[in-house]
């Protein structure tokens, strides 16, 4: 629940079309909600502006559809990362339940179910497609292994209201693919990239662009990448001074941020 979403709980009740405690209801469960397993941060979206996101690795299907239906009920936008098909299918079969008096989630029943994105990983409910942002959002990888880590950026900023644009496979084996982009990289407000092996490529970005350069480091590569970690220490041991780091495989930290910086 946003602060646009509190204000018309209350203009509701002034004009008399919700009662009181009808209101009391739909706030009960702020500032969290206790389902026992998992306790639901409904007050996120008034402190920080974006509600809260389910990180579904190590959760049960049931888990993540129980909390994906709650968060539903008090958020436009829902999305869960590192998920399943299998807990995709769990959520699905949440929304499906035929609406009915006793049912929490009724009134969700006839809005667009959830969609799973299987190269992000994520479960994604985009109902608000308000654009927040100022300005684009461009998310980069240097090789086609870096796409899955990149999409869950883009997943991420996309439902947080931004406008995103990717540019894939421009690494730097092969710079003049990424030179071949510049105008677009001009264009942006602030650029991911993502990159494993070396992560030679944000420090390239960043010193052809003025805008803040979110490195993400993934996993990518041989024996002596150590899993990203030879990513991770090259990206913060970046000459270029507009360049930060989140990390490894952290494409949603990335889109979470960058969608904080762009809203400003």
């Amino acid at each position: 629940m946003n602060s646009q979403s509190l204000r018309k709980i209350f203009d509701q009740v002034r004009s008399k079309r919700l009662t009181p405690d009808e209101a009391i209801e739909r706030l009960r469960h702020l500032p969290f909600e206790d389902l026992g397993y998992a306790k639901l941060d409904h007050h996120r979206a008034l402190r920080q502006g974006i509600p809260e996101v389910i990180f579904a690795q190590g959760k049960t299907p049931q888990q993540v559809a129980g909390i994906f239906s709650r968060l539903a009920t008090h958020n436009r936008n829902v999305l869960a990362t590192r998920a399943t098909e299998a807990q995709y299918a769990a959520v699905v079969a949440e929304f499906a339940v035929p609406p009915s008096a006793s049912s929490k989630n009724a009134r969700f029943k006839k809005s667009a179910l959830p969609e799973y994105r299987p190269l992000s990983r994520a479960i994604v409910l985009h109902r608000d497609r308000k654009r927040y942002g100022k300005g684009v959002i461009t998310v980069v990888s240097a090789g086609t292994s870096d796409i899955p880590v990149a999409e869950e950026a883009v997943v991420t900023a996309e439902l947080m209201g931004n406008e995103v644009q990717h540019i894939y496979d421009v690494g730097v084996a092969g710079i003049h693919r990424l030179l071949a982009h510049r105008r677009a990289l001009a264009k942006a407000r602030v650029i991911i990239v993502c990159a494993g092996m070396e992560g030679a490529l944000p420090s390239v970005v960043g010193g052809l662009v003025g805008v803040p350069v979110i490195a993400v480091p993934t996993s990518i590569g041989y024996g002596a990448a150590f899993e990203g970690l030879a990513a991770l220490l090259g990206m913060m041991n970046s000459c270029a001074s507009n360049v930060s780091v989140v990390n490894i495989d952290n494409g949603f930290g990335a889109g979470y941020v960058a969608s904080l910086i762009n809203r400003r």
